[in-house]
């Protein structure tokens, strides 16, 4: 098969898209700030399409497995992971603004603080553990199909895979149509994909039309600590879990470019997942893994979200001359350990955990999370791209432990990206 020319790459295609998104954001915001419903109406479409890739993947993976303890120590060992780095990232966050001091010299004055965070507070309450149950049990069994919620996809997926397996002879017309229905999704998948360029211009220019590359600079420091500790994370946490297992994180993300770029032009981590899983069991992840663990990733394993938590709450103290005790802050760091997971399935987990997190600390104004609104845009591409690159790794790794890996096929894979790419798309 004859290869592409570079215009004719995805990955170019988003660059370009990007680029140009920021200069009609910098240069006629009016207009970029009108390109929103391109972005809006891309991620709707990648939405569309989550809740069926997650559902097929998750079921044909369980449902060809003839054991099912398999499924248990699976979830086990991925939940044991996400505690540890998730937790992991929460400590380096609050190492590095302890070091830097990004808030510091501010002296801002708590009562002059305007702004409205109180959508953020009313959501905060959904981050309890009676929050949580209600988030993961549907309201049906086939509601999850319809709706965006991953953590009741899951449920679903894991329950109807289950009783495949216990009724396997009986049901094996289901599993094949199953089966045979996931050729056509991931066909939409690719589908989709195409008007990706056309979604990344659109947000990104909303983005800079709307916020303006002024207000990150305004708050540079902190924007900038913040993009270099979750760099950091990545290269030396993460590149050294992936060099244990075999494989080169800075190979990884060359093979994950295309969904790399599509997150940092959408803003939204969720636009490259379908292709991240697809990629991902090309890479020689068995579909059991990439099914189990990606998903349950996505709500539980958010690195940059955790490194955001807490560095932009001693931002947000530092910056009111608000002084934390070592005590105080080490309730903070427990505090968003449990918040970051009970926001699991909450839109816009980011702000909220954090907002979740300030409600119970009371020595930092909830208002104060006003002095990051405006930067919170810009930060959540960084906190997607983490998040993404964290639970690809975790996938690897999880793989790796199961010994359902295929290391070849992985070498191959991340050694021969454009190979793989054009195999994906015939």
């Amino acid at each position: 098969m004859k290869s592409k020319k570079i215009y004719q790459q995805l990955y170019f295609q988003v660059i370009v898209a990007i680029l140009l998104g920021i200069l009609l954001g910098k240069f006629y915001p009016e207009i970029g700030e009108k390109m929103k419903p391109l972005g809006d109406g891309f991620i709707k479409l990648v939405k569309m399409i989550i809740a069926p890739v997650i559902f097929i993947t998750l079921t044909l993976g369980i449902a060809h497995m003839t054991d099912l303890k398999k499924v248990g120590r699976i979830a086990i060992k991925a939940m044991l992971y996400f505690f540890f780095f998730s937790t992991l990232a929460l400590v380096i966050g609050l190492i590095v603004g302890n070091l830097l001091h990004p808030g510091s010299g501010l002296n801002i004055d708590p009562a002059s603080l305007s702004g409205d965070v109180s959508q953020y507070q009313q959501k905060a309450h959904e981050t309890t553990l009676t929050g949580f149950i209600m988030n993961i049990i549907p309201e049906t069994l086939i509601s999850p199909l319809v709706g965006d919620n991953i953590l009741q996809v899951l449920l679903v997926a894991i329950l109807m895979g289950i009783a495949l397996v216990l009724t396997k002879e009986k049901s094996q017309k289901v599993t094949d149509f199953l089966q045979d229905l996931s050729t056509p999704i991931f066909k939409i998948v690719h589908i989709l994909m195409k008007a990706a360029p056309v979604g990344a211009f659109g947000a990104m220019a909303f983005t800079i039309g709307k916020y303006g590359l002024g207000s990150v600079l305004n708050l540079i420091y902190l924007v900038g600590t913040f993009y270099i500790t979750a760099a950091l994370f990545v290269v030396l946490i993460l590149g050294a879990v992936s060099w244990y297992n075999g494989f080169n994180i800075f190979k990884l993300l060359y093979y994950l470019k295309e969904e790399l770029l599509l997150v940092l032009g959408t803003s939204s981590s969720e636009s490259a997942l379908p292709g991240l899983m697809e990629k991902l069991q090309k890479a020689g992840c068995s579909k059991t893994i990439v099914g189990l663990v990606v998903p349950t990733g996505y709500s539980f394993n958010l690195d940059g979200t955790n490194i955001y938590m807490t560095l932009a709450s001693l931002f947000i103290a530092q910056a009111l001359n608000v002084d934390l005790s070592l005590e105080k802050q080490l309730i903070l760091l427990l505090v968003a350990m449990l918040s970051s997971k009970g926001a699991a399935g909450v839109t816009g987990a980011g702000f909220v955990t954090l907002a979740a997190t300030l409600a119970v600390v009371p020595e930092i104004p909830i208002a104060g999370m006003t002095l990051i609104l405006g930067i919170d845009k810009f930060m959540s591409e960084c906190r997607a791209l983490t998040n993404v690159i964290g639970n690809s790794v975790a996938t690897i790794v999880v793989a790796n432990w199961e010994k359902q890996l295929d290391k070849d096929q992985l070498q191959y894979s991340l050694n021969n990206p454009h190979k793989i790419e054009e195999r994906l798309e015939v």
